[in-house]
């Protein structure tokens, strides 16, 4: 059996087991896709429509048809964003409180019958699995973009990039005295910026700045804690360095500190190997290049 078709037939056996075929799933009156719709409004206690749409991967013709539908059952409240007036939030009503409630007691069944059909090892060695597609899928809907290194999202990653490093290092770090690359350096044709984000959401980011004709320098490679060990870092690392190419550019350097164990080590596995000192960072205690 080859690679496609067992990805068609784990699907097939998915929305078979779990209910996604039947037109009332878990047997309370409407499709999966509605009950989908309860489950993150109300598991978040309230979500925007913009979000909701991102999260769920719909497009706004059908998002709309399920909010109408959720709205005429008296399950969803839709209102104002008191905050943005052009955003609208959504809210589950007491009677949509009723049914996530229900919904989620009733998944919790459908797990425990799937479990306890199977003995302990078989009960580990598939909640293992489970865990490890649910990683490797999480890896393929991720999406990275060039995005302008002066956004909101953009900014916001960077924020989150230097209080980890401020929490890491041993003693702290003042983005004053660590800044080696500006805003403008990540604008091209001068450099890069790239946004990881999973269900549109981001959760990681990365630059490149040119130093020179042939050298470019790769900084504030960061991906968020939630989403470590499913590639988000490699993934950004691979975009900056098809980046690099596309620019022209033979060779990429980047510097990191030793207590990013973790950074170096991916660094090594690219083909990155140690150099001499080439800036004057002062939070910089390890010099990488890799030629492209």
């Amino acid at each position: 059996m080859n690679e496609i078709s067992q990805v068609r037939r784990f699907n097939r056996i998915v929305t078979q087991r779990n209910g996604a075929l039947e037109d009332s799933f878990l047997a309370r009156g409407r499709p999966l896709g509605e009950a989908r719709v309860i489950h993150e409004i109300g598991t978040s206690g309230g979500v925007d429509l913009k979000g909701l749409r991102s999260k769920l991967g719909l497009d706004s013709g059908y998002m709309s048809r399920l909010l109408r539908s959720l709205e005429n059952q008296g399950l969803i409240a839709v209102s104002a964003d008191p905050g943005d007036s052009r955003a609208r939030m959504i809210h589950l009503t007491v009677k949509g409180e009723a049914e996530f409630a229900a919904y989620d007691a009733l998944s919790d069944r459908m797990a425990a019958e799937l479990l306890d059909a199977l003995d302990a090892p078989q009960r580990a060695r598939l909640v293992t699995a489970m865990g490890e597609v649910e990683r490797l899928l999480k890896t393929a809907a991720l999406e990275i973009a060039l995005e302008p290194a002066a956004s909101e999202d953009a900014l916001w990653c960077v924020r989150q990039y230097v209080g980890e490093l401020n929490t890491r290092f041993e003693a702290g770090f003042d983005p004053a005295a660590g800044n080696t690359v500006e805003i403008g350096d990540m604008v091209p044709p001068a450099g890069f910026f790239v946004i990881a984000r999973l269900d549109g959401e981001p959760v990681g980011c990365g630059g490149l700045k040119r130093l020179d004709g042939t050298t470019g320098e790769i900084k504030r490679v960061w991906a968020a804690p939630a989403v470590r060990g499913v590639g988000v870092a490699t993934r950004i690392m691979d975009e900056l360095e098809r980046l690099a190419r596309q620019a022209g550019l033979t060779r990429v350097v980047l510097d990191t500190n030793s207590s990013l164990t973790e950074a170096r080590a991916m660094y090594r596995k690219r083909g990155y190997h140690e150099i001499e000192r080439y800036n004057d960072n002062p939070y910089a205690q390890h010099w990488f290049e890799k030629e492209l």
